[in-house]
């Protein structure tokens, strides 16, 4: 049994300031209920943020250790995991979720699993912080295999995973999440590559940047559907500051900014030419756009423009990742 003091949790929590974190949530609470709180269909942007950087550490000629890669995955799947039901605990304290009548599921509005009434906010924030415990635990584990620097990169990581969702920063309510989790999913491919090169180099960054960019935009499109709640009770999110035709642009931006860096980063060979198989995301990016301005005064027909975001997200990772490969492999 571990004690965790939860001074930074605001007073209007049910949870008192000290809480008592154990395992018997696991055996109350059904595996597949606990699976689905994690929200598992956005955990994949996480694993092709790493499969990039490990194949940004391999094209620079280093020997990938399988056993770290492994690792790798699992706590940053741990670490996505942790993040997405901390955020439900603090959306069901301020009312987002329980106002939401129009979301999109799965995508949108939380998992819900508290509104629903089939676990408690309690367990939900006892779980988070299991599953974050269980994430410093083996990342401290990890940094001894790898090195001191993956410390900085965790320490970040969490840090934004906590300030994303919680008082009194709650970036996601200050238009800053997006900017959060573009950081966030940059420092995955950075992280990744650093657990096996010990060491900082700039083409998981370089590589990594656009994909940061891409995966903001996964936030952006889920905002619109979760606009009218997350107005109703102050949750001043970037499609709620700018309204739907300039969140509709900035979307677009980023889509371009992303896709229009690894143009420039392969035209100037300051990354291999095999990265510009992310490009073949760059369809579905403009697809989703279409949609997404077409119909921004009508969220609830964005289904399509939210699949189409989450495809280009993993294509513009994923086939970095393979381009990476087949250069180092002399395939490209």
């Amino acid at each position: 049994m571990v004690r965790i003091q939860l001074s930074a949790l605001p007073r209007t929590s049910a949870v008192s300031t000290q809480a008592t974190l154990d395992t018997d949530l696991l055996n109350r609470i059904p595996a597949a209920t606990l699976w689905s709180m994690t929200r598992p269909g956005f955990i994949a942007a996480t694993l092709a943020g790493c499969l990039l950087g490990i194949a940004a550490a391999a094209a620079s000629s280093t020997v990938i250790d399988p056993g770290l890669a492994v690792a790798t995955l699992l706590l940053a799947t741990l670490a996505h995991a942790g993040a997405n039901v901390l955020n439900d605990y603090f959306d069901e304290l301020n009312g987002a979720d329980a106002a939401n009548t129009g979301r999109i599921f799965p995508f949108t509005g939380g998992a819900r699993f508290i509104q629903q009434q089939q676990v408690s906010a309690r367990d939900t924030l006892r779980y988070a912080l299991l599953l974050l415990g269980v994430t410093i635990v083996g990342g401290t584990w990890l940094t001894l295999a790898s090195g001191p620097g993956l410390l900085a990169i965790g320490i970040a990581g969490l840090a934004i995973g906590w300030t994303y969702s919680a008082p009194p920063l709650q970036l996601m309510s200050r238009a800053l999440g997006e900017l959060a989790v573009a950081l966030a999913w940059s420092l995955i491919v950075v992280g990744a590559a650093f657990v096996q090169q010990r060491q900082f180099q700039l083409l998981p960054l370089l590589c990594g940047l656009s994909y940061g960019l891409m995966a903001a935009d996964i936030l952006v499109v889920n905002g619109f559907p979760d606009a009218t709640s997350d107005a109703q009770v102050g949750k001043r999110t970037l499609v709620v500051r700018l309204g739907p035709a300039r969140a509709a642009l900035a979307y677009a931006a980023l889509a371009l900014a992303a896709h229009g860096w690894l143009v420039t980063l392969v035209l100037q060979q300051r990354v291999p030419a095999g990265a510009a198989l992310g490009l073949l995301s760059l369809p579905f990016s403009l697809a989703a756009a279409s949609i997404l301005w077409n119909e921004r005064h009508a969220p609830q027909r964005l289904r399509p423009a939210i699949v189409l975001t989450i495809a280009a997200a993993l294509l513009h990772g994923i086939g970095q990742a393979a381009g990476l490969l087949l250069t180092h492999a002399g395939l490209f």
